[in-house]
Protein backbone atom coordinates (compact mmCIF):
# COMPACT_ATOMS: atom_id res chain seq x y z
CA UNK A 1 0.00 0.00 0.00
CA UNK A 2 1.29 3.45 -0.96
CA UNK A 3 0.70 6.32 1.49
CA UNK A 4 0.61 9.04 -1.17
CA UNK A 5 2.98 11.36 0.71
CA UNK A 6 5.38 13.94 -0.60
CA UNK A 7 8.30 13.00 1.65
CA UNK A 8 9.39 10.85 4.58
CA UNK A 9 11.57 11.49 7.63
CA UNK A 10 14.52 9.10 7.49
CA UNK A 11 17.55 9.45 9.76
CA UNK A 12 16.67 13.05 10.61
CA UNK A 13 16.30 14.13 6.98
CA UNK A 14 13.32 14.79 4.73
CA UNK A 15 13.59 12.30 1.84
CA UNK A 16 11.37 13.24 -1.13
CA UNK A 17 9.03 10.58 -2.47
CA UNK A 18 6.28 8.22 -1.43
CA UNK A 19 6.30 5.45 1.20
CA UNK A 20 5.03 1.91 0.70
CA UNK A 21 3.84 -0.50 3.38
CA UNK A 22 4.02 -4.29 2.98
CA UNK A 23 1.16 -6.67 3.63
CA UNK A 24 3.17 -8.17 6.50
CA UNK A 25 3.06 -4.90 8.47
CA UNK A 26 6.57 -3.73 7.65
CA UNK A 27 7.81 -0.80 5.62
CA UNK A 28 8.57 -1.85 2.04
CA UNK A 29 10.34 1.31 0.87
CA UNK A 30 10.55 5.09 0.76
CA UNK A 31 11.70 7.72 -1.70
CA UNK A 32 9.39 6.23 -4.32
CA UNK A 33 8.20 8.21 -7.33
CA UNK A 34 5.04 10.16 -6.52
CA UNK A 35 3.66 12.84 -8.80
CA UNK A 36 0.96 14.22 -6.50
CA UNK A 37 2.08 13.28 -3.01
CA UNK A 38 0.89 15.35 -0.08
CA UNK A 39 2.04 15.45 3.52
CA UNK A 40 4.96 13.91 5.34
CA UNK A 41 5.40 10.38 6.70
CA UNK A 42 7.28 10.30 10.00
CA UNK A 43 8.21 7.53 12.41
CA UNK A 44 5.50 6.91 14.98
CA UNK A 45 6.11 8.91 18.13
CA UNK A 46 7.76 7.25 21.14
CA UNK A 47 6.84 8.74 24.53
CA UNK A 48 9.01 7.73 27.48
CA UNK A 49 6.91 9.39 30.17
CA UNK A 50 3.14 8.84 30.22
CA UNK A 51 1.61 8.92 33.70
CA UNK A 52 -1.88 8.81 32.26
CA UNK A 53 -3.96 9.88 29.28
CA UNK A 54 -7.51 10.24 28.08
CA UNK A 55 -8.98 10.24 31.58
CA UNK A 56 -6.96 7.20 32.73
CA UNK A 57 -4.29 7.22 35.45
CA UNK A 58 -1.97 4.36 34.49
CA UNK A 59 -0.80 3.64 38.04
CA UNK A 60 -4.36 2.52 38.74
CA UNK A 61 -5.36 1.26 35.28
CA UNK A 62 -6.83 -2.12 34.36
CA UNK A 63 -6.91 -3.68 30.88
CA UNK A 64 -9.80 -1.50 29.78
CA UNK A 65 -8.03 1.59 31.10
CA UNK A 66 -4.96 0.78 29.03
CA UNK A 67 -7.17 0.30 26.00
CA UNK A 68 -8.83 3.69 26.46
CA UNK A 69 -5.55 5.48 27.16
CA UNK A 70 -3.96 3.78 24.16
CA UNK A 71 -6.72 4.82 21.79
CA UNK A 72 -6.35 8.43 22.96
CA UNK A 73 -2.56 8.30 22.58
CA UNK A 74 -2.87 7.03 19.01
CA UNK A 75 -4.86 10.14 18.11
CA UNK A 76 -1.80 12.22 19.05
CA UNK A 77 0.63 10.14 16.95
CA UNK A 78 2.09 7.99 19.73
CA UNK A 79 2.69 4.44 18.49
CA UNK A 80 4.99 3.30 21.34
CA UNK A 81 5.19 4.43 24.95
CA UNK A 82 6.28 3.70 28.49
CA UNK A 83 3.55 3.77 31.14
CA UNK A 84 5.14 5.81 33.92
CA UNK A 85 4.61 5.19 37.63
CA UNK A 86 5.57 7.86 40.14
CA UNK A 87 6.77 7.02 43.64
CA UNK A 88 4.20 4.93 45.50
CA UNK A 89 4.09 2.27 48.23
CA UNK A 90 5.65 -1.02 47.19
CA UNK A 91 2.34 -2.89 47.12
CA UNK A 92 0.84 -0.28 44.79
CA UNK A 93 3.82 -0.43 42.43
CA UNK A 94 3.78 -4.23 42.37
CA UNK A 95 0.06 -4.25 41.57
CA UNK A 96 0.51 -1.62 38.84
CA UNK A 97 3.39 -3.54 37.28
CA UNK A 98 1.35 -6.73 37.26
CA UNK A 99 -1.53 -4.93 35.51
CA UNK A 100 0.51 -3.85 32.47
CA UNK A 101 -0.90 -5.72 29.43
CA UNK A 102 1.40 -8.28 27.84
CA UNK A 103 -0.06 -7.44 24.43
CA UNK A 104 -1.39 -3.93 23.92
CA UNK A 105 -4.40 -3.18 21.73
CA UNK A 106 -3.23 0.33 20.83
CA UNK A 107 0.31 1.72 20.82
CA UNK A 108 3.13 -0.66 21.63
CA UNK A 109 3.96 -0.77 25.33
CA UNK A 110 7.75 -0.92 25.45
CA UNK A 111 7.90 -1.48 29.20
CA UNK A 112 7.41 0.63 32.30
CA UNK A 113 9.19 3.81 33.33
CA UNK A 114 9.61 3.65 37.10
CA UNK A 115 10.05 7.29 38.11
CA UNK A 116 11.20 6.76 41.66
CA UNK A 117 11.02 5.90 44.47
CA UNK A 118 14.81 6.40 44.83
CA UNK A 119 14.73 10.19 44.55
CA UNK A 120 16.34 13.13 46.34
CA UNK A 121 14.15 14.33 49.24
CA UNK A 122 14.81 17.95 48.25
CA UNK A 123 13.76 17.44 44.59
CA UNK A 124 10.59 15.39 44.84
CA UNK A 125 8.37 17.77 42.93
CA UNK A 126 4.90 16.32 43.34
CA UNK A 127 6.06 12.82 44.37
CA UNK A 128 4.60 11.85 47.78
CA UNK A 129 7.38 12.21 50.39
CA UNK A 130 6.14 9.15 52.29
CA UNK A 131 6.68 7.00 49.19
CA UNK A 132 10.30 8.05 48.63
CA UNK A 133 12.95 5.47 49.47
CA UNK A 134 16.69 5.41 49.93
CA UNK A 135 18.49 3.05 47.52
CA UNK A 136 17.53 -0.50 48.44
CA UNK A 137 18.70 -3.32 46.14
CA UNK A 138 16.29 -5.84 47.69
CA UNK A 139 13.30 -3.55 47.04
CA UNK A 140 14.50 -2.94 43.49
CA UNK A 141 14.84 -6.68 42.85
CA UNK A 142 11.26 -7.22 44.03
CA UNK A 143 10.01 -4.50 41.70
CA UNK A 144 11.98 -5.93 38.78
CA UNK A 145 10.37 -9.31 39.42
CA UNK A 146 6.90 -7.77 39.46
CA UNK A 147 6.69 -6.50 35.88
CA UNK A 148 8.32 -5.26 32.67
CA UNK A 149 10.46 -2.34 33.81
CA UNK A 150 12.40 -0.72 30.95
CA UNK A 151 13.52 2.63 32.44
CA UNK A 152 14.20 3.80 36.00
CA UNK A 153 14.66 7.41 37.10
CA UNK A 154 16.76 7.82 40.22
CA UNK A 155 18.91 10.40 42.02
CA UNK A 156 22.54 9.31 41.48
CA UNK A 157 23.96 11.23 44.46
CA UNK A 158 22.10 9.12 47.04
CA UNK A 159 24.21 6.74 49.11
CA UNK A 160 23.94 3.33 47.48
CA UNK A 161 22.71 4.61 44.11
CA UNK A 162 25.79 3.21 42.37
CA UNK A 163 24.75 -0.31 43.32
CA UNK A 164 21.27 0.27 41.88
CA UNK A 165 22.73 1.59 38.63
CA UNK A 166 24.94 -1.47 38.26
CA UNK A 167 22.04 -3.79 39.12
CA UNK A 168 19.76 -2.16 36.56
CA UNK A 169 22.44 -2.28 33.88
CA UNK A 170 22.98 -5.97 34.62
CA UNK A 171 19.27 -6.46 33.87
CA UNK A 172 19.52 -4.49 30.63
CA UNK A 173 17.41 -1.64 32.00
CA UNK A 174 18.06 2.01 31.17
CA UNK A 175 18.87 4.35 34.04
CA UNK A 176 17.98 8.04 33.89
CA UNK A 177 19.06 10.68 36.38
CA UNK A 178 16.21 12.79 37.66
CA UNK A 179 14.55 14.33 40.71
CA UNK A 180 18.10 14.93 41.84
CA UNK A 181 20.25 17.44 43.65
CA UNK A 182 23.41 16.06 42.07
CA UNK A 183 26.38 18.34 41.54
CA UNK A 184 28.23 18.25 38.25
CA UNK A 185 30.83 15.97 39.84
CA UNK A 186 28.19 13.56 41.13
CA UNK A 187 26.49 13.56 37.74
CA UNK A 188 29.79 12.83 35.98
CA UNK A 189 30.31 9.86 38.28
CA UNK A 190 26.94 8.45 37.21
CA UNK A 191 27.72 9.07 33.54
CA UNK A 192 31.01 7.24 33.98
CA UNK A 193 28.98 4.27 35.28
CA UNK A 194 27.13 4.24 31.96
CA UNK A 195 24.07 6.40 32.65
CA UNK A 196 23.25 8.11 29.35
CA UNK A 197 20.09 10.14 29.88
CA UNK A 198 18.47 12.71 32.16
CA UNK A 199 14.76 12.94 33.02
CA UNK A 200 12.95 16.24 32.23
CA UNK A 201 16.06 18.43 32.17
CA UNK A 202 16.05 21.43 34.56
CA UNK A 203 12.83 20.33 36.25
CA UNK A 204 13.12 18.82 39.76
CA UNK A 205 16.90 19.07 39.75
CA UNK A 206 19.71 21.25 41.05
CA UNK A 207 19.62 24.64 39.31
CA UNK A 208 22.31 25.58 36.79
CA UNK A 209 24.67 28.25 38.16
CA UNK A 210 27.82 29.68 36.64
CA UNK A 211 30.17 28.05 39.18
CA UNK A 212 27.81 25.22 40.11
CA UNK A 213 26.39 23.86 36.85
CA UNK A 214 24.86 20.82 38.50
CA UNK A 215 23.59 17.80 36.61
CA UNK A 216 21.95 19.95 33.91
CA UNK A 217 25.23 21.58 33.00
CA UNK A 218 27.11 18.29 33.14
CA UNK A 219 24.58 16.61 30.82
CA UNK A 220 24.58 19.45 28.30
CA UNK A 221 28.39 19.58 28.24
CA UNK A 222 28.74 15.94 27.19
CA UNK A 223 28.15 14.48 23.73
CA UNK A 224 26.92 11.07 24.93
CA UNK A 225 23.99 11.97 27.19
CA UNK A 226 20.44 12.29 25.86
CA UNK A 227 18.45 15.02 27.57
CA UNK A 228 14.68 14.70 27.88
CA UNK A 229 12.53 17.83 28.02
CA UNK A 230 8.85 18.69 28.52
CA UNK A 231 8.23 21.34 25.87
CA UNK A 232 4.79 22.55 26.89
CA UNK A 233 5.53 26.26 27.40
CA UNK A 234 5.24 25.78 31.16
CA UNK A 235 8.13 23.57 32.28
CA UNK A 236 10.78 25.46 30.28
CA UNK A 237 11.03 29.00 28.94
CA UNK A 238 11.46 29.22 25.15
CA UNK A 239 14.95 30.66 25.58
CA UNK A 240 15.92 27.70 27.77
CA UNK A 241 14.61 25.26 25.18
CA UNK A 242 16.63 26.99 22.45
CA UNK A 243 19.78 26.74 24.55
CA UNK A 244 19.12 23.04 25.13
CA UNK A 245 18.66 22.42 21.41
CA UNK A 246 21.83 24.28 20.47
CA UNK A 247 23.85 22.38 23.06
CA UNK A 248 22.25 19.00 22.46
CA UNK A 249 21.21 18.86 18.80
CA UNK A 250 20.55 15.24 17.89
CA UNK A 251 20.38 14.10 21.52
CA UNK A 252 17.22 15.83 22.67
CA UNK A 253 14.24 13.60 23.42
CA UNK A 254 10.77 15.08 23.71
CA UNK A 255 8.56 13.63 26.46
CA UNK A 256 5.10 14.68 27.57
CA UNK A 257 4.95 13.74 31.27
CA UNK A 258 1.25 13.47 30.45
CA UNK A 259 -1.30 12.90 33.19
CA UNK A 260 -4.84 11.52 33.15
CA UNK A 261 -6.30 14.84 32.02
CA UNK A 262 -4.20 14.99 28.86
CA UNK A 263 -5.67 14.20 25.46
CA UNK A 264 -8.14 15.48 22.94
CA UNK A 265 -11.33 16.88 24.45
CA UNK A 266 -10.23 16.76 28.09
CA UNK A 267 -11.37 19.65 30.30
CA UNK A 268 -10.32 21.58 33.39
CA UNK A 269 -10.87 19.77 36.67
CA UNK A 270 -9.44 17.35 39.20
CA UNK A 271 -7.71 14.10 38.24
CA UNK A 272 -5.70 11.33 39.88
CA UNK A 273 -1.94 11.06 39.69
CA UNK A 274 -1.22 7.95 41.69
CA UNK A 275 -2.42 8.66 45.23
CA UNK A 276 -2.55 12.41 44.58
CA UNK A 277 -5.41 14.59 43.42
CA UNK A 278 -4.10 17.11 40.90
CA UNK A 279 -5.85 20.02 39.27
CA UNK A 280 -5.76 20.97 35.61
CA UNK A 281 -6.61 24.59 34.94
CA UNK A 282 -5.65 27.04 32.18
CA UNK A 283 -3.19 24.61 30.63
CA UNK A 284 -1.24 23.91 33.84
CA UNK A 285 -1.34 20.84 36.10
CA UNK A 286 -0.61 21.33 39.80
CA UNK A 287 -0.64 19.18 42.90
CA UNK A 288 -2.25 20.12 46.23
CA UNK A 289 0.79 22.23 47.17
CA UNK A 290 0.80 24.15 43.89
CA UNK A 291 3.84 22.32 42.46
CA UNK A 292 3.78 21.31 38.78
CA UNK A 293 2.36 17.79 38.54
CA UNK A 294 2.81 16.49 35.03
CA UNK A 295 1.54 18.06 31.85
CA UNK A 296 -1.37 18.10 29.41
CA UNK A 297 1.13 18.11 26.54
CA UNK A 298 0.72 15.75 23.58
CA UNK A 299 3.64 14.61 21.43
CA UNK A 300 2.34 16.26 18.28
CA UNK A 301 2.13 19.55 20.19
CA UNK A 302 5.66 19.04 21.50
CA UNK A 303 6.85 18.58 17.90
CA UNK A 304 5.05 21.74 16.79
CA UNK A 305 6.52 23.66 19.73
CA UNK A 306 10.06 22.53 18.94
CA UNK A 307 9.65 23.32 15.26
CA UNK A 308 8.28 26.77 16.16
CA UNK A 309 11.56 27.49 17.99
CA UNK A 310 13.38 27.19 14.65
CA UNK A 311 14.30 23.50 14.73
CA UNK A 312 14.00 21.91 11.25
CA UNK A 313 10.88 19.77 10.97
CA UNK A 314 12.67 16.49 10.31
CA UNK A 315 14.83 16.94 13.41
CA UNK A 316 11.85 17.97 15.53
CA UNK A 317 10.07 14.78 14.45
CA UNK A 318 13.19 12.73 15.17
CA UNK A 319 13.23 14.17 18.72
CA UNK A 320 9.78 12.64 19.20
CA UNK A 321 10.63 9.24 17.78
CA UNK A 322 14.17 8.09 16.98
CA UNK A 323 15.92 9.78 19.91
CA UNK A 324 13.50 8.51 22.60
CA UNK A 325 13.80 5.00 21.15
CA UNK A 326 17.59 5.29 21.49
CA UNK A 327 17.18 6.06 25.21
CA UNK A 328 15.74 2.61 25.85
CA UNK A 329 17.92 0.87 23.27
CA UNK A 330 15.18 -0.21 20.86
CA UNK A 331 16.08 0.04 17.17
CA UNK A 332 12.86 -1.38 15.72
CA UNK A 333 10.63 1.58 16.66
CA UNK A 334 11.01 5.32 16.09
CA UNK A 335 12.56 4.80 12.64
CA UNK A 336 11.46 4.41 9.05
CA UNK A 337 13.46 1.85 7.10
CA UNK A 338 12.74 -1.09 4.84
CA UNK A 339 11.86 -4.19 6.81
CA UNK A 340 11.07 -2.39 10.07
CA UNK A 341 7.57 -2.43 11.60
CA UNK A 342 5.44 0.15 9.78
CA UNK A 343 4.68 2.45 12.72
CA UNK A 344 4.01 5.66 10.83
CA UNK A 345 2.45 9.06 11.42
CA UNK A 346 1.30 11.00 8.36
CA UNK A 347 1.12 14.77 8.84
CA UNK A 348 -0.54 17.27 6.55
CA UNK A 349 1.00 20.58 5.49
CA UNK A 350 -0.27 22.23 8.69
CA UNK A 351 1.33 19.57 10.91
CA UNK A 352 -2.04 18.05 11.71
CA UNK A 353 -2.26 14.28 12.08
CA UNK A 354 -3.80 12.74 9.00
CA UNK A 355 -3.22 9.03 9.62
CA UNK A 356 -1.51 6.79 12.17
CA UNK A 357 -0.34 3.24 11.43
CA UNK A 358 0.86 0.59 13.90
CA UNK A 359 2.43 -2.43 12.26
CA UNK A 360 1.01 -1.31 8.93
CA UNK A 361 -2.56 -1.19 10.26
CA UNK A 362 -4.35 2.16 10.01
CA UNK A 363 -5.42 3.02 13.56
CA UNK A 364 -6.29 6.69 13.05
CA UNK A 365 -7.69 8.22 9.88
CA UNK A 366 -8.60 11.92 9.83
Amino acid sequence: MRLGVEAAVVDGELVPGDVELSDDGTLAGYGLASANGRGVAAPGFVDLQVNGFGGVDLLEADTDGYRRAGEALLETGVTSYLPTFISAPEDDLVAALAAVPVIAEGPRILGVHLEGPFLAPSRLGTHPPEARRDPDPALLERLLAAGPIRLVTLAPELAGADALIELLHDHGITVSCGHTNATAEEAEAAFELGVRTVTHLFNAMRPFRHRDPGIAGAALARDDVIVQIILDGVHLAPETARIVWRAATGRLALVTDAFAGAGTGMSNGSYSLGSLEVTFRDGVVRGPDGVLAGSMLTMIDAVRNLHALGVPLAQALEAASTVPARVVGISTVGRLDAGLPADVVVLDDNLRIDRVFVGGEARVVA
